[in-house]
């Protein structure tokens, strides 16, 4: 009995120090983030966020295929594509919908303009396909959560998370990854904690890539903050952020 309590304790233990034994970026990574061009708006974003730590965990190197599902502001999308180099190709994905808003157009303009390298595509919330693409890497951040989200202020239908995962499992090649960081949120029903809180419990995210055909395959304490009350709103001033984040990474097996 004691053996076989260990055991599952002990594989545990060896995902997550899968994370940390990749911590730490490789220089090409460092000089992605440090690149000159990044909106000052992202860069002070850099903190908090670790990406050239982040990136490593995900494996991202040059001359990889790889995406950014809504990307908003390009964050994610524009560091991707200066570490991935010219042999390389970012897709940054943006919902339609969110593309209505006029401060998001300008947004998207003075991205685009800035970055012609970076394949911008524009998709229904509710319908994300990739096409013919295929990719080597994808990162999703902060924002798996809404597929369990509704707004009728944004015109967000009740969206099937597993038809995305369809879709994305799809996109990415075999032995591919996606990366995922999100704002950890208490168990219960998921779509009543996103609808009050936009945080997601980890395990939800888990067991939604596991029954789309990815396993997990390494987690990392980046982003993680242990002193966050996870019954707040993620948009409260007193934490907005600062969140306790799960930074976990899924590599597709079949």
């Amino acid at each position: 009995m004691r053996i076989r309590t260990i055991i599952p304790a002990l594989a545990g233990a060896a995902l997550l120090l899968a994370g940390f034994a990749e911590a730490g970026a490789p220089p090409y990574l460092s000089a992605a983030v440090a690149a000159p061009g990044r909106p000052a708006k992202a860069t002070e974003l850099d903190a908090g966020r670790k990406p050239a730590d982040v990136l490593a965990f995900l494996g991202l190197k040059p001359g990889m295929a790889a995406a950014d599902i809504m990307t908003g502001s390009g964050y994610w999308a524009e560091i991707m594509a200066n570490a991935v180099g010219p042999k390389g190709k970012v897709t940054a994905f943006e919902p339609a919908q969110f593309y209505d808003d006029p401060e998001e157009q300008k947004v998207w303009k003075a991205l685009t303009d800035r970055r012609p390298d970076i394949d911008f595509v524009r998709y229904p919330f509710e319908h994300f396909s990739a096409g013919d693409r295929q990719f080597d890497a994808v990162m999703i951040s902060l924002n798996y959560h809404d597929l369990y989200w509704e707004s009728t202020k944004y015109k967000i239908p009740r969206t099937d998370p597993k038809a995305f995962l369809k879709a994305l499992h799809a996109a990415v090649k075999p032995g591919g990854v996606v990366g995922v960081i999100d704002h950890v949120g208490p168990a219960g029903d998921t779509r009543a904690v996103v609808e009050k809180l936009h945080r997601i419990d980890p395990a939800t995210v888990v067991a939604d890539f596991t029954a789309a055909g990815f396993q997990l395959d390494g987690k990392s304490p980046l982003l993680a903050n242990p002193a966050d009350d996870h019954g707040k709103m993620v948009f409260d001033p007193a934490i907005r952020g600062k969140t306790d984040r799960f930074l976990y990474r899924f590599r597709k097996v079949r």
